[in-house]
């Protein structure tokens, strides 16, 4: 069976998705500053051309940004949102009567800050939707409305002590090459091209307990991003449940017939919803593997040889092409760059 820290491995994000982050970060500082936060960061320039980013890549960027530029948005709205706005976004929302009055309160709260976009919660067959929309022509920016909407996901989330199921999530721009990237995300059907970006909740919230002391919106606001942009809800995600079944086999030696027999589904109905939402079992046991792997190597406790055998190989020739597609570089190379 899987270890515990195994079954702990969060999904690496592609390079493709933090490139359009640093992107949008490069227009908001001088040349300089950005590379100054890549280093503080620990993302070199070495790094940041892997193909795969781990999440504890990411996190120490948005924190380094977030204090050196004093906009805890980074630059990614019109105006800058100073140190404590986010603190005073969750000192409204916990303490409002319920979990649809605190989604009220964080959508009049962005407004009253937003020039670019304004936010409104609506409901329909007892489900609260977040839109998120234009005030002017501006063009759209991918990671402000994914981080935007996945803030509102994740606070909610926090209140309710429990990540809160979405039905379907929109997004006002076409389908990136990055794709993939978005369920890691939004464990929800998602769809782009849209006249708007938006997430509706999939069950009613009104009746829905909260109970967070200012102690947990410390923790909570002190391990931010972490805790709000990734998800880690599983049974509501068939991707990321047949992800979980893979990690829990010894070695990975789960097969499409038995996840299938697990699931009380045929093999052809699980190959088919897993197409539905744009994967297959092939791909979530290489991208498993790949994470496995990438983590591992990191980690540096093991050699590449022992790696391989752990991850189901036949031989370590095997697990250095497959790594050599995953990221576009062996192990050894990979190892080398890791911090």
């Amino acid at each position: 069976m899987a270890s515990t820290s195994q079954a702990q491995i969060l999904p690496t994000v592609s390079r493709a998705f933090i490139d359009d982050w640093l992107a949008a970060l490069r227009a908001f500082c001088p040349p300089q500053q950005f590379a100054d936060f890549l280093e503080q960061a620990g993302l070199s320039s070495a790094a940041t051309s892997m193909e795969r980013i781990t999440h504890d890549q990411i996190d120490p960027l948005y924190q380094v940004v977030a204090v050196q530029t004093s906009d805890e948005m980074m630059g990614l709205w019109s105006r800058p949102f100073r140190p404590g706005a986010l603190k005073h976004l969750c000192t409204s929302t916990r303490h409002a009567s319920s979990l649809s009055a605190s989604l009220y309160r964080f959508t009049t709260f962005w407004n009253l800050l937003l020039d670019d976009y304004s936010l409104s919660l609506d409901s329909t067959d007892n489900r609260l939707r977040i839109s998120l929309s234009p005030r002017d022509g501006r063009p759209v920016n991918r990671f402000g409305h994914m981080l935007m909407l996945k803030l509102a996901h994740g606070v909610a989330s926090w209140l309710a002590g429990r990540e809160l199921i979405l039905s379907e999530v929109r997004f006002a721009f076409q389908q990136p090459e990055f794709a993939e990237d978005y369920p890691i995300l939004f464990p929800a059907q998602i769809r782009f091209g849209q006249m708007q970006s938006s997430i509706e909740f999939g069950s009613p919230l009104d009746d829905t307990p909260m109970a967070r002391s200012e102690v947990d919106m410390r923790e909570f606001l002190k391990r931010a991003p972490r805790d709000w942009i990734f998800t880690t809800y599983r049974e509501h995600a068939l991707p990321l449940q047949v992800r979980e079944m893979l990690l829990q086999s010894d070695h990975l030696t789960l097969h499409l017939d038995g996840a299938a027999k697990a699931l009380n589904m045929s093999p052809r109905t699980l190959i088919r919803r897993l197409d539905r939402d744009g994967a297959s079992f092939r791909t979530i046991k290489d991208g498993l593997r790949r994470d496995i792997a990438i983590r591992d190597l990191e980690l540096g406790g093991k050699s590449i040889e022992a790696i391989s055998q752990d991850l189901g190989f036949a031989s370590a020739a095997n697990f250095h092409r497959a790594f050599k597609q995953w990221t576009n570089m062996t192990p050894g190379t990979y190892r080398r760059l890791t911090p």
